[in-house]
């Protein structure tokens, strides 16, 4: 009855988790200030983001409910995403999921460390997960992520399930954000021009405004007769502004001798972010106060785009320009490209007039003037929009080296246990030959490659079956996804063999470790027939309950699936609590006495390669008429039980040592075959 409560709850919080979206209490505290929870704007868990004065900010969403891609869990993984009105990411923050890898491998602070790499970046910039392998600039426009050593495949779904909710947000509430990559000055590009080229192709625009016309913007106010210098001169000039991007190089070189345009570059070359802006006022207004510090922002100087202000600063510049150049107050300001600006659009420059009322602590009036201006785009250049490769393509692209290995290695196995079995089998150095290859599979396919095959992937494939979802996620692990093709192959040629006895990393521990014992010459411990058969029985047992948990509570086969000591012993190197150390360890130190007691008797994902094993076509293990009647000598030498008194073999339970093999072309070993030598008729092969 226990258990019966116990799966039923599971049950009802499985089915909790997946009742809807967040509610507002709950999705509150992930909002990180200065920002504030607004409402709630759709039926998917999207809310309107507030700034500190309440104006719209951004939003902020779940994804499960918007892209609810699965797991190698078969769940989704949610996460709360904060997004600016701008479509860069404020904030990335995980809700909950059920990765394995995650729950109680490698924990959750590298999964929740793998998402703050988003804060800061543009959903217009390409992002992908991996290395751009030295690629000058981050690789022509991506931006990449760093992924999570033992967990790539984990990160690429979270990343996907991050990228496909965003967008689909943007799409439905931000249609007005821009799209095209910023420019930047193309340093390639070469014009001579003038000064008085740059006023009649508009690329020095002014900002002209009298005295009277500041009179105008003050009039009806309370600081309308607070200028007499205005009064007196109506007809003189107030601002007299010259604005000029100095960014390009052409640019720059009809403004500034070369002295100045050297010190500029110079800026650049340590700012190559920001857009140099060259500011000349010929009237009285000056352009900053009398309280201006230099390298700040400028208190009289603002600018914007798209409705979104720009953040000027005071470049600290000390310079002269050419003759023909308007005379004036002079300063070159710059602004960065990263937060936005895109110099070859319309912008526009704002210039402060203020005026004071009063003597003590007078009150002060504020009129602004505006310019608009753009510099050509001839004179920048663009990022590609880079177009990253599908997921499954980038994954493939990080492990093309191991998947190159494996290609190669892998068929070479098959070709040694299919057509050059019996040389193999009879080789005098055999055994050595085994434990080297299980050394490789152990280092590089389990420790290196991370592809120890678990039970977890066909129960996600079960529950995603059952659920309607994409298998996509099983191609972002490549290197798995190749040695479950080769296992599968197995299946047909040999049944279950291939992989438990030549491609299982922990099957190759428990067989170190009973090599271990022998040499030790500690005792060997083996159940008798009658209990060896019952054992076998547990792990079909231990599987149908698996498949069961899908069904009951899908929300714990992570937990359930922790029967497999794998995830310790191989994904996380024995770097894992300690009682799931010491589970992994009980069966190693088993292995010393009982051979590879694990898979014989508890391993759920080699009972279901054993019911995989029903597709072989063949039963490929010659055997004679004497096997079992009267010799039973490969029964007696055979580990895993797997052949019958009458000499015919378990496929089910056969893992293909081949040790059996060996015995059988063995002319000082096989009974038959030495009292064939004998002068004994040999009877013919039967079939196993």
């Amino acid at each position: 009855m226990r258990v019966i409560f116990a799966l039923l709850f599971w049950l009802v919080q499985s089915l909790g988790v997946m009742a809807g979206p967040l509610t507002r209490d709950q999705v509150e505290p992930f909002i990180i200030p200065p920002y504030a929870l607004g409402e709630s704007v759709g039926d998917k868990g999207v809310w309107s983001l507030r700034n500190s004065g309440g104006a719209e900010a951004g939003y902020v969403f779940e994804t499960a409910l918007m892209a609810p891609l699965p797991g190698f869990s078969g769940a989704p993984i949610n996460m709360l995403v904060m997004l600016d009105l701008e479509g860069r990411f404020i904030d990335v923050r995980l809700i909950a999921h059920n990765e394995p890898i995650f729950v109680s491998g490698l924990g959750e602070a590298p999964f929740r460390k793998f998402m703050e790499q988003y804060r800061g970046h543009s959903i217009h910039t390409p992002m992908v997960v991996g290395t751009s392998y030295g690629t000058e600039g981050g690789g022509g426009g991506l931006v990449y992520l760093d992924g999570v050593v033992k967990a790539t495949a984990s990160v690429r779904i979270a990343h996907e399930s991050i990228l496909a909710a965003t967008l689909q947000v943007a799409r439905e509430k931000m249609q007005g954000i821009k799209s095209t990559p910023p420019a930047h000055p193309d340093p390639d590009h070469d014009e001579p021009l003038t000064w008085t080229d740059l006023v009649d192709q508009g690329i020095a625009r002014n900002l002209r405004v009298t005295n009277a016309e500041v009179d105008a913007a003050f009039s009806g106010t309370l600081w309308a007769e607070d200028d007499p210098e205005a009064k007196a001169d109506p007809e003189g000039i107030y601002l007299d502004l010259w604005l000029v991007d100095v960014g390009p190089a052409s640019i720059a070189r009809a403004v500034l001798p070369d002295d100045a345009f050297a010190d500029l570059q110079r800026f650049l070359s340590v700012s190559g972010f920001d857009e140099p802006l060259l500011v000349i006022d010929a009237g009285r207004h000056g352009l900053v106060s009398d309280g201006f510090v230099r390298n700040t922002a400028p208190d009289l100087l603002g600018a914007s785009q798209d409705g979104l202000p720009l953040a000027l600063r005071d470049a600290d510049l000390v310079f002269s320009t050419l003759s023909g150049v308007p005379e004036g107050t002079a300063m070159i300001l710059r602004t960065d490209r990263r937060l936005g600006f895109d110099p070859a659009r319309d912008w526009v420059f704002e210039v402060k007039a203020t005026r004071a009322h009063g003597m003590f602590q007078p009150e002060i009036g504020i009129v602004a003037f505006t310019l608009t201006h753009s510099t050509p785009e001839r004179f920048f250049a663009r990022a590609a929009v880079a177009t990253p490769l599908p997921p499954w393509a980038e994954a493939v692209r990080n492990r093309a080296t191991d998947l190159i290995l494996l290609a190669i290695a892998l068929p070479a196995l098959l070709l040694a246990l299919g057509p050059g079995m019996n040389r193999l089998a009879g080789h005098r150095r055999f055994t050595v030959i085994r434990l080297s290859i299980l050394a490789l599979v152990t280092v590089f396919i389990g420790w290196w490659a991370q592809a120890q095959l678990s039970i977890v992937t066909p129960l996600a494939i079960l529950r995603t079956v059952i659920d309607g979802g994409s298998f996509a996620y099983l191609l972002y692990d490549p290197v798995s996804l190749l040695v479950w093709a080769f296992a599968i192959a197995g299946f047909v040629l040999w049944g279950r063999g291939l992989f438990c006895g030549w491609l299982c990393p922990f099957g190759a521990l428990q067989e170190f470790s009973h090599h271990l014992g022998r040499f030790l010459r500690l005792p060997k411990v083996e159940p008798g027939a009658l209990w060896d058969a019952r054992l076998k029985l547990v792990k079909y047992g231990l599987l149908a309950g698996l498949v069961a948990t899908v069904f009951i509570a899908p929300d714990q086969i992570d937990t359930a699936a922790e029967i497999e000591p794998f995830k310790t012993a191989i994904t996380t190197f024995f770097v894992r609590e300690p009682v799931f150390v010491a589970y992994a360890g009980f069966w190693l130190v088993l292995g010393l006495f009982t051979f590879k007691g694990f898979c014989r008797y508890v391993c759920p994902l080699g009972a279901l390669m054993a019911v995989g094993g029903m597709l072989r076509g063949r039963n490929w293990i010659a055997r004679r008429t004497d096997c079992g009647t009267p010799c039973q000598l490969c029964r007696v030498r055979c580990s895993y039980g797997a052949i019958k008194p009458s000499g015919a073999v378990d496929y089910s339970e056969c893992f293909q040592c081949l040790d059996c093999v060996a015995i059988h072309n063995d002319t000082t070993r096989c009974v038959p075959l030495i009292l064939a030598a004998k002068g004994r008729p040999l009877h013919k092969e039967k079939a196993a």
